[in-house]
């Protein structure tokens, strides 16, 4: 029995290229999506021969019949504050298994707000932020909190060097760091409302060493940390000179070679009343972490091994995070250290 297609929708994106070629390499049926049908017949070339479907985000219908031709779909396409509802609707009423890559904090929390019955009455699953930024902080704050109790505080950490943006993942910056109701979660409770960035000292693991961070940056792991880690506060933290280097904001054009040459650790921090406990991830290239780890979830998806029950999951909701954490380790995306018990 042949598995499911898995479509590709911004399949022509840097990301997107990504996804398709892996899922060609796994020897997938792929069907490439997206607004420009000659540039989807150029991937579709470069990739051997695939099907290519055109859809607009103002057509519905062509984005419907793109889910009903696939098991799984998986948005490539940001930002996702203008892309993700369109095509998360399409998946529901298609039928079809969804992941996207999405970093925004409140389509993530549309996500669970408005498509977790939608998504049941399809019995499909949904996987939003699974992507690096927030996805990877998701998998590894449910690793490190494992086994935790009374927990004060989770912190996501993010030093990253060489990052060079897409037109798309610009964009996305620009709105997540213009947005003045961000959402935050302290005292048990999730807030939105403007919030005075800080800069605070987060104490990587050697060989880093502690960094200077912006405090709080607004991403995903305040919506979907609290879903499957019992705690007080969430929050997430990305270092300073991550956006003081000149490249990051003019690499719109650059080689796909040279946007690989980024360098990265993700550390999360779980504080008990006890002590805590913390880990790491250390790798390069942050965007093809992010199109595997899509893979990852959509062929495990394709092939009947998500979580139980239909709905709307985060990453670490819908996998088990360290299995997860080390099937992509064992991927070659990043070193893995779990967990660093801390004393009080």
């Amino acid at each position: 029995m042949s598995s499911p297609s898995i479509a590709v929708y911004g399949a022509t994106g840097h990301t997107g290229r990504l996804v398709a070629a892996e899922l060609r390499a796994r020897g997938r049926d792929v069907i490439l999506a997206g607004r420009d049908a000659g540039a989807l017949k150029t991937v579709s070339d470069e990739l051997g021969g695939a099907r290519v479907h055109e859809a607009a985000l103002d057509d519905p219908a062509a984005l419907r019949a793109l889910a009903t031709q696939a098991g799984v779909l998986i948005h490539c396409a940001g930002p996702f504050t203008h892309t993700g509802r369109p095509v998360a609707l399409a998946a529901a009423e298609g039928g079809c298994h969804y992941v996207d890559h999405a970093l925004e904090q409140h389509h993530t929390k549309w996500m669970f707000d408005t498509m977790s019955e939608p998504a049941r009455q399809a019995g499909s699953t949904m996987i939003t932020a699974m992507s690096f930024y927030g996805g990877l902080g998701d998998l590894l704050a449910g690793a490190v909190a494992e086994g935790l109790t009374d927990i004060d505080r989770v912190v996501t950490a993010y030093a990253v060097t060489g990052w060079r943006l897409t037109t798309a993942a610009k964009q996305t910056a620009e709105l997540l760091f213009a947005d003045t109701r961000r959402i935050t979660y302290t005292d048990g409770a999730q807030h939105v409302g403007y919030v005075e960035p800080r800069n605070a000292v987060f104490p990587f693991p050697p060989p880093l060493g502690p960094r200077t961070m912006i405090a709080p940056v607004p991403f995903s792991e305040v919506v979907t940390v609290p879903r499957h880690v019992r705690t007080r506060r969430v929050e997430a933290q990305l270092t300073a000179h991550t956006f003081e280097e000149e490249q990051a904001f003019t690499s719109e054009d650059v080689d796909p070679e040279t946007r690989a040459g980024s360098d990265f650790t993700v550390a999360a921090q779980v504080i008990t009343a006890d002590g805590g406990a913390a880990g790491q991830a250390r790798g390069h290239d942050l965007w093809r972490m992010s199109a595997l780890a899509s893979v990852e979830a959509a062929v495990r998806l394709a092939d009947g091994r998500g979580p139980d029950g239909a709905g709307v999951f985060g990453p670490a909701e819908a996998f088990p995070a360290e299995p997860f954490l080390r099937e992509l380790e064992r991927l070659g995306l990043f070193t893995l250290t779990l967990p660093g018990r801390t004393e009080p």
